[in-house]
């Protein structure tokens, strides 16, 4: 059985408030910048990144509590929050080009997730470095910037054995610095007046 504490489990739910947090900023900044479609995709985006990490949270507690039979919240963490980025780097880029007018070993199944799974947030961390450079925040770009290179961590640290304390420690010290980063940089551009950016001019 995996390494888990109480204590480790509780931590694990922090970089999901963060993330949380940051979502709901950006939902409501960009009601009135998105279209329909964008939000709804970007909406639907978040929310399963957001249920992902707290599912996989709420499995880590029910391991730690001596809680078994609920594997599938750990199984479930790749798919759905891969998915989420997808959707979510879909909704920024149909944004960004609509308002211009033109565990162990890893199988393959979590390797390909893993790949969508950076490649969605590096869209996204993308889109809102774009979004930054229109608000002149570049502060907020080097946020971004380091917050993707720490879910990069998460990415490889995803490929080690999470059976041990340790190693779990880490990751979760990782996606805390990431995940915080991101909230800290959605907070930059909300205060630099994202939500009456007009990404026409």
């Amino acid at each position: 059985m995996p390494e888990f504490s109480v204590g480790m489990a509780l931590f694990d739910y922090i970089p999901c408030i963060f993330f949380g947090i940051a979502a709901i900023i950006l939902l409501k900044d960009l009601y009135n910048v998105m279209s329909k479609g964008p939000y709804a995709l970007f909406a639907a985006g978040v929310v399963n990144v957001f249920t992902a990490g707290t599912l996989k949270a709420t499995w880590k507690l029910l391991v730690a509590c001596g809680i078994g039979g609920f594997d599938k919240l750990d199984a479930m963490f790749f798919p759905v929050q891969t998915l989420g980025f997808l959707f979510a780097e879909i909704a920024i880029v149909w944004m960004l080009v609509k308002s211009k007018k033109t565990h162990r070993a890893m199988e393959p199944l979590t390797l390909i997730c893993i790949i969508g799974m950076v490649g969605g947030l590096a869209m996204l961390d993308a889109g809102l470095c774009i979004i930054s450079k229109k608000l002149k925040k570049p502060a907020a770009i080097a946020v971004f910037i380091v917050s993707f290179v720490c879910c990069l961590g998460m990415g490889y640290l995803s490929s080690k054995d999470f059976d041990k304390a340790s190693m779990n420690w880490i990751a979760e010290g990782v996606n805390f610095c990431g995940q915080g980063l991101f909230l800290l940089g959605t907070w930059m551009l909300h205060k630099a007046g994202l939500e009456s950016l007009e990404l026409d001019k």
